[in-house]
């Protein structure tokens, strides 16, 4: 299964859902016209409600992410849209936030935090 959940992380399933897809397309995991699992599909081997993969799917068809074909199943974007960085930082922000909180909640320090986000940086490459 190339896409999880979890239910107790506070970031609603569907934003989880929207921010994988988005991460695969990124990684090169999905390409451009790969088929994605239908909604009904999805939600069986997430064991979520239908209503949430479709709230997912239907962001990321309006962000221009991916496209349905109505009976003929859904698709990565052949061009998925480049955006602005104040809306790409917008979007960020309630992971970021997320990772602050969950942080100091540990009780780690700044550094600490921002330490593990360069780490995963790293991992993907992004960091020269």
């Amino acid at each position: 299964m190339l896409f999880h959940v979890n239910a107790s992380s506070g970031v609603p399933l569907y934003a989880q859902i929207e921010s994988q897809v988005k991460n695969a397309i990124a990684a090169g995991a999905l390409q451009p016209h790969q088929a994605l699992p239908s909604v009904r599909n999805l939600a069986a081997e997430l064991g979520i409600n239908p209503t949430t993969a479709a709230h997912a799917y239907q962001n990321l068809e309006r962000d221009g992410v991916i496209t349905t074909v109505p009976g003929g199943g859904t698709y990565v974007a052949e061009n998925v849209p480049r955006f602005l960085k104040p809306e790409k930082l917008r979007r960020l922000q309630p992971y970021a936030r997320q990772i602050a909180v969950e942080g100091v909640q540990l009780l780690l320090t700044e550094e600490d935090i921002l330490k593990l986000v360069q780490e995963e940086l790293d991992r993907l490459g992004v960091r020269k």
